[in-house]
């Protein structure tokens, strides 16, 4: 006869690993300000950023995204807003519509992912929240002028172009290193005061992490239609010497000094995608001996298909894109090079991967039609982008202001 004790030490040695591994789940990965973020919510945030298809998903990026998002929440609580449960239900089935997806059929599709539906929502929540925090702070801030209309449409009104004479400066800010993030964010602050060209060039050569340092900062024109959208109005709103407020980026905070701005001849349409190829390469900018060799030995963005053959999967990502899918860090240096040059400026992974970048191709717009601009569309677009110049700023101060601990 088996003793009730052998029974329940029987029991005991097989729910020991179950136990264990909801204790590891629930085990503190982070703190923001004394709140956790749970290794079960970085994985159910990668899950879902893979779902998404998003660039870079993994649980860096899904880390960062969670403690941007304890930011923003903890913003809103301060400012006394707060999202309804019938707002959030709309922002869900507004979400799931953007797929021509009913929210039950979301919701079975997150499942068959191993996805729960709450993560969704969390992510959601924390985006419509931010949103309304941005308006209610900066609303007054982004108003749209008649004369900044007519800039933004004045090239394309008699086939010209706009291009920009820019000086910058790359302040390193990588997320998992709060005094960088926060020195980077004093230095931003006291750059963005300077109007003498010489003077932000000599600061660019001494602080600059970009490649441009070597040249002070200094880089050549650029086609405004080739820039992130939300670029274009903040540098048509500046006049030469004034520099942009801080900039940021996945791993940096950048600030532009306007050099100079002049109209060309030419279609100002933007390309409908850019073509590139990013290579990931392992080691940060430890890596870059070896970039240097791959870029030695390649032509075109095709040749960068036999360089990966011997890496990871995941390690190269080709394909063309609008210029409103791609990461700002990425979209700005892609505006730097022309077809076939590589930039090596960018890492991901907290700098622990470098991305050897590289330009295929710009693809035009094809399709033309003659109809007038909506001058009140322009504005919206105009705004939004400012505003979102302005939330970039805010989050990057409030993450300087917080105290972080990643274990």
């Amino acid at each position: 006869m088996v003793s009730l004790s052998r029974v329940f030490a029987v029991l005991a040695l097989c729910t020991a690993p179950i136990i264990a591994m909801a204790q590891s789940q629930f085990a503190t990965v982070a703190t923001v300000d004394g709140a956790a973020i749970t290794a079960f919510e970085v994985d159910q945030r990668t899950r879902f950023l893979r779902f998404l298809r998003a660039p870079g998903a993994g649980p860096d990026l899904a880390l960062e995204q969670l403690i941007d998002d304890q930011l923003r929440l903890a913003a809103a609580r301060q400012a006394g807003i707060e999202l309804t449960p019938e707002g959030l239900d709309a922002g869900v089935e507004d979400f799931a519509g953007r797929a021509d997806i009913t929210v039950e059929e979301f919701t079975r599709r997150l499942r068959a992912q191993g996805i729960e539906l709450g993560t969704a929502r969390e992510f959601v929540r924390a985006g419509l929240t931010w949103r309304e925090v941005v308006r209610s702070r900066f609303g007054s801030r982004a108003q749209i002028s008649d004369d900044e209309i007519d800039r933004a449409l004045g090239a394309g009104a008699n086939g010209t172009r706009i291009r920009v004479l820019l000086n910058e400066i790359i302040l390193p800010a990588r997320p998992d290193r709060p005094e960088e993030v926060a020195n980077s964010t004093r230095e931003a602050e006291r750059l963005q005061s300077i109007t003498s060209f010489s003077r932000f060039q000599a600061e660019a050569g001494r602080l600059s992490a970009g490649p441009s340092r070597d040249q002070n900062g200094r880089l050549n024109w650029l086609e405004l239609s080739e820039l992130p959208a939300s670029l274009g109005p903040i540098l048509l709103a500046l006049d030469r010497g004034e520099v942009t407020a801080p900039l940021r980026t996945q791993n940096a905070i950048i600030l532009f000094q306007l050099r100079d701005i002049e109209e060309v001849a030419g279609d100002p349409t933007p390309p409908a995608a850019i073509d590139y190829a990013a290579l990931y390469l392992p080691g940060g900018t430890s890596a870059q001996t070896q970039a240097s060799r791959i870029k030695a030995r390649i032509d075109t963005c095709d040749d960068l298909y036999g360089e990966a053959r011997r890496m990871a999967p995941e390690a190269l990502e080709r394909g063309a894109k609008p210029l409103a899918d791609i990461p700002e860090d990425v979209a700005l240096e892609l505006a730097k090079l022309d077809a076939n040059e590589v930039s090596t400026a960018l890492t991901r992974a907290g700098g622990e991967t470098l991305v050897f970048l590289m330009l295929c191709s710009r693809v035009p717009t094809l399709s033309e039609d003659g109809e007038g601009t909506d001058r009140e569309a322009v504005r919206q677009q105009l705004r939004s982008s400012r505003l979102e110049g302005f939330a970039d700023g805010f989050l990057a101060e409030l993450r300087a202001q917080a105290v972080i601990q990643i274990n």
